[in-house]
């Protein structure tokens, strides 16, 4: 005979950023964290501040803490509340399911209450109003005002796929108005690497662009050269 699954699997022990990695990452604009990734990372559009970032400042950069909820269900999403250390943003799978909410101002007031810094997840939330009152920022899909259930089966802390993106506890979450970026744990020192160059390469160009640039200087030789035909 199969054993029975467990209703619920957590996680105990994961890789976490050190505080000045996560340091690294405060208020840098998602845009530079995909560049640095070599363009990728970006979790999928429908993924957005909620309330298009107008009532709540959506801007975020923490380790994830990871919750598998599965459609409709917020016992993992509870448990993981318990497992938050200051800093860390609770990216919630929600199997992309759109017919309730994933989450609501309560769970959001635990969350602040715990020290976390957002939510992220692939499903709608509810109580708007209240998520305004809390103040964290969260990016999701739109709102639902349907109830979730709270029966699991659910697992926190193991990866997750959200977005089109892998996500496991412990990578570097980047959010703002623009959306969403994963940096994976063992990626994270590169890319504060790279950013030191991009911050520095986007700073000189939009000097340039603020003195009437018009276009860049590897599309002008390659508009000069051969490999450019006029008709």
């Amino acid at each position: 005979m199969i054993e029975s699954p467990k209703i619920l699997t957590i996680k105990k022990l994961w890789q976490r950023p050190s505080c000045e990695q996560i340091a690294a990452f405060q208020s840098v604009p998602t845009g530079f964290v995909a560049d640095a990734l070599g363009g990728g990372g970006a979790m999928s559009m429908n993924i957005k501040p909620i309330g298009d970032g107008l009532d709540i400042k959506c801007i975020a950069a923490g380790p994830a803490l990871t919750v598998d909820a599965g459609p409709a269900d917020v016992l993992g999403t509870f448990a993981a509340l318990s497992l938050i250390v200051p800093s860390d943003i609770l990216v919630v799978g929600f199997s992309g399911f759109q017919g309730s909410a994933a989450a609501g101002d309560r769970v959001m007031g635990m969350l602040k209450n715990a020290g976390g810094a957002a939510l992220v997840s692939d499903g709608p939330m509810r109580d708007y109003a209240g998520i305004v009152d809390v103040g964290l920022p969260v990016w999701c899909t739109g709102l639902n005002p349907a109830s979730p259930f709270l029966t699991g089966p659910a697992a926190v802390g193991l990866p997750i796929n959200i977005g089109g993106q892998a996500v496991s506890s412990g990578d570097m979450i980047v959010a703002d108005r623009d959306g969403v970026v994963v940096v994976p744990f063992d990626k994270i020192d590169a890319v504060i690497e790279k950013l030191i160059a991009i911050k520095a390469m986007e700073k000189e160009l939009d000097a340039k662009v603020a003195e009437g640039l018009i276009t860049i200087e590897a599309v002008s030789a390659l508009m000069s050269s051969e490999q450019t035909r006029y008709v």
